[in-house]
């Protein structure tokens, strides 16, 4: 390293001593520095100090002013109107604060966890369907859910797969949900209000989706049925049925019609898709479909597994041994995997299909008529070793 040249003594290398006026500025800029922070900390003690005394003079007031500063949207009174929230096994008071928020019970999670974490009594809250009001204070959220006698009051029916409309207004009208005679065929009567997609054509006929359904005491049909509907909006959303059945230059309609052939033809789910590729090869073929299926929802006969001469014969566009196409609506109430077949069938060239067992819900799939016959045959020795069943 070089040392300096005596020609480097006249470079200001921040190591020249300070002269008498600079040292005199600099005292006083460091007597400003501790002056202010004298300052700041006698603030700070003030802000303290008020703090503390307002605690000493009235501890309630503070408190209420830090709540206020940190308080979580809350509603207030007991809310208005009627919703239904279903709390699950297995749920915290986290979990449950945020599907009371979801519903619109109570503004926030945070105010009615609060509530829950502070009361031992939320250990009581129970899996069930809760029957609560909107827009409530979660103070009367919670103090309502464990009131069971007034919040699970509740009523359940339930909707097998492959009913029909006529099917849903008998379940509805049963003497257990207490409606009026003749409330759900009118309330079915006015399918503006029952939440139905723009494809069903005011029809609900397939769309009250099979499953069990809890309502509150005193629930009407409209709202009993917007819940099957809502139901099969939700399973078609999760399907991506309208735009899969459209990608294939399927109406959604339509594809549903099948579907609900489907469910009223076989039960097993192996055999959903071949059953979809039987129809949509025979409409292609422009072969009538002869579905025993059509024939049964024409005559009003609930299900079986043949129809008789003078049944095929009955004149009905829903006779698809008389007349060639789908039928007009829906027939059944299909379930998500049927109506996942009707969108996307199996591949294959088969004309014909028949159960062969009733007891396993076994199909035979035909290409030829001769084929088909073989295997009705096999239907037909069952029947006859299991007398009483076909």
């Amino acid at each position: 390293m070089t040392r300096p040249t005596p020609a480097d003594d006249d470079l200001d290398l921040g190591l020249r001593p300070e002269s008498r006026v600079e040292r005199r500025a600099n005292r006083r800029k460091q007597r400003a520095r501790r002056g202010f922070g004298c300052f700041a900390v006698i603030i700070s003690l003030l802000v303290v100090g008020s703090l503390v005394g307002g605690a000493v003079v009235g501890f309630g007031k503070g408190k209420d002013a830090l709540e206020k500063i940190f308080a979580a949207p809350d509603y207030e009174g007991d809310g208005t109107g009627v919703v239904t929230v279903e709390i699950t096994k297995g749920q915290g008071a986290a979990s449950i604060a945020d599907t009371l928020e979801k519903k619109e019970v109570v503004k926030s999670a945070k105010a009615f966890e609060r509530i829950a974490r502070n009361d031992n009594r939320s250990l009581q809250i129970q899996a069930a369907t809760y029957t609560l009001k909107k827009h409530m204070s979660a103070k009367a959220a919670f103090e309502l859910m464990l009131n069971t006698a007034e919040s699970i009051k509740v009523l359940r029916f339930s909707v097998a797969a492959g009913k029909t409309k006529a099917e849903v207004i008998k379940i509805l009208e049963a003497e257990k949900l207490k409606l009026p005679a003749g409330s759900a065929a009118a309330a079915m009567g006015k399918p503006a209000t029952l939440g139905l997609p723009a494809y069903a054509h005011g029809n609900p006929e397939g769309f009250l989706f099979p499953g069990t359904y809890d309502v509150p005491k005193g629930a009407d049909a409209t709202t009993m049925i917007k819940l099957m509907t809502a139901e099969y909006a939700k399973n078609a959303a999760a399907l991506n049925f309208v735009k899969v059945a459209q990608a294939k230059d399927l109406d959604p309609y339509r594809a549903l019609i099948v579907a609900s052939i489907i469910q009223g033809e076989t039960n097993r789910k192996q055999d959903y898709a071949k059953v979809a590729r039987v129809i949509y090869n025979r409409l292609q073929a422009d072969r009538k479909l002869q579905m025993d299926s059509t024939v049964h929802y024409a005559v009003g006969r609930d299900g079986g597994v043949f129809t008789t001469s003078k049944q095929r014969d009955f004149d009905s566009p829903y006779n698809t041994y008389k007349y060639k196409g789908l039928p007009p609506t829906p027939i059944t109430s299909p379930i998500k995997d049927t109506m996942r077949a009707a969108i996307n069938p199996a591949k294959g060239p088969w004309m014909y299909f028949t159960l062969i067992n009733l007891d396993t819900g076994e199909t035979a799939f035909a290409t030829t008529a001769a084929e088909h016959q073989a295997n009705v045959a096999k239907l037909q020795a069952w029947c006859a070793a299991n007398k009483g069943r076909c």
